[in-house]
Formats: structure tokens, sequence, C-alpha cells
């Protein structure tokens, strides 16, 4: 091979090689779309703080309209209120954390939305996994975290979850106390049943239970034996009387 021919391979080979990178990042793009949280001075132990989250759109052909958000260790879904967010949307608690939904935005418009958080944990950073809903239906996962390498620096991942960091707790900052999840009953308190009584007691109370239960009166028989006692002896009366008769 020439160095001319040479020469004209390299380039083509720099040309399909400058291409390539440039479709690269043209298709990696839309990946760099995100949903992040913030918090001016957000502390650990921190109370009623307002929490600032913002969801990037990566559709072109249908609007976000629904956020879900799984809250990390140390906060319940009782400790999150709503406060504001696109209009029509509401908050609604759900089994791992909370949901803020409504009428979907604009297609490629990004949502933003705010709430307050009762208290922070005591934690160095909190990360609020979400997944973000398309009115097509499409769910993107934001809840891959970063993990520290060799070097204490995290690397990349494709759907990261919305993490904040917290400054160290205020002097003296403590937990509350945790957010009653129920009302307190008002029901009068359960009475214990009875013991069973003695073996004596017990017998006495089946008899009692088996005459009330019989309908019958004890001197019941005793009626009966009277009277069929005086039929008896007024048949044998009645044979004597006859047979006297027939005699004379």
């Amino acid at each position: 091979m020439s160095r001319i021919t040479r020469a004209r391979t390299a380039r083509r080979f720099s040309v399909v090689a400058g291409v390539a990178l440039a479709a690269s990042i043209a298709f990696a793009a839309p990946a760099s779309a995100h949903v992040e949280v913030e918090s001016e001075g957000a502390a650990a132990l921190a109370q009623n703080v307002t929490l600032n989250f913002s969801a990037e759109s990566e559709s072109d052909k249908a609007g976000i309209t629904k956020l879900e958000v799984i809250l990390p260790e140390g906060l319940l879904p009782s400790d999150i209120a709503f406060k504001k967010g696109p209009a029509g949307w509401k908050l609604t608690p759900t089994a791992r954390g909370y949901a803020v939904s409504g009428p979907k935005a604009a297609v490629g418009g990004d949502v933003e939305y705010s709430v307050v958080v009762r208290q922070l944990p005591d934690a160095k950073s909190v990360a609020f996994k979400t997944l973000q809903t398309y009115s097509d239906g499409q769910v993107h996962r934001w809840i891959e975290l970063e993990k520290p390498s060799s070097d204490g620096h995290g690397h990349g991942h494709g759907s990261p979850a919305p993490v904040l960091e917290l400054k160290a707790a205020a002097p003296g900052a403590k937990p509350v106390s945790p957010t009653p999840t129920t009302e307190p009953t008002t029901a009068a308190p359960t009475t214990a049943a009875p013991s069973t009584p003695a073996t004596e007691d017990g017998k006495a109370a089946e008899e009692t239970a088996e005459t009330s239960g019989s309908g019958s009166s004890p001197a019941l028989p005793i009626v009966i034996g009277v009277v069929v006692i005086a039929a008896l002896a007024g048949g044998a009366w009645w044979f004597k009387r006859r047979g006297t008769a027939g005699g004379a």
C-alpha cells in the first residue's frame, strides 16, 4: 500500500470516527435529563424544611403526569406536606412515600414542585428515588445511587436518584417525637372474662342449666306418681264392687 493510499485511508477513518462520536453524543443527549432536589441551608435534624424538586422531561411526544417518590430511611409519608406545584396537582401518601400528580404537563415541559418536611433525618445526605410517569404510560426510574470509588469520587449512572446533601445538625438539635399515625381510641377497656368456677360449682351450674333448659319442674314426677297410684286404687275398687254386685 502506497503512502498516498495510507493517507487517504487515515483521513477516511478520522471522518468516520468523528461522525460516530457526534452521533453517540446526539443519542446520549436525552439521558442528561434528570430529577433534582434542592433546599437552602438544609441540615440534619432541621425542622419544617422546604424541599424544591425539578423533573426534566425526556419525551417529545408526551407530558409528565406523576412523580412518585420513595422516601429515605428516617422519613414517613406523614412527615411530608405539599406546598406548591403545577396547577391542579396534588400530593397523595403512598406505602413507600408519596406521589404528586395531576393534569399532564406540556409536551417537553419540566415539572417543579415543593414539599415541607417535618424534620430531616440525622444523616449526611438523603436520596429521594423518583418514578417519573408520562401521559403515554412511559415510566422513567430515577433510582440509582452514586457509589464511591477507591479515590473517594462517585462514578456516574444513567438514571441517578436526586440526592440532598445535609449540613451537620445544629447544636442541641434532637429528633422530635414520631408523627402519630392513628387517632387515640376512646373505646372502653375490654373486661377480662371471669375465671372458671370450682368443680362443684361447675356441676351445680350444669345441673341448673339442664333443669332450666328442659322447661319442667322437679315436682312434676311426684304429681304424676300420685295420679297413677290414685288411678290404680280407683280401678281396684271398681272391679271389687262389680264382683260383689254380680254375686248378689
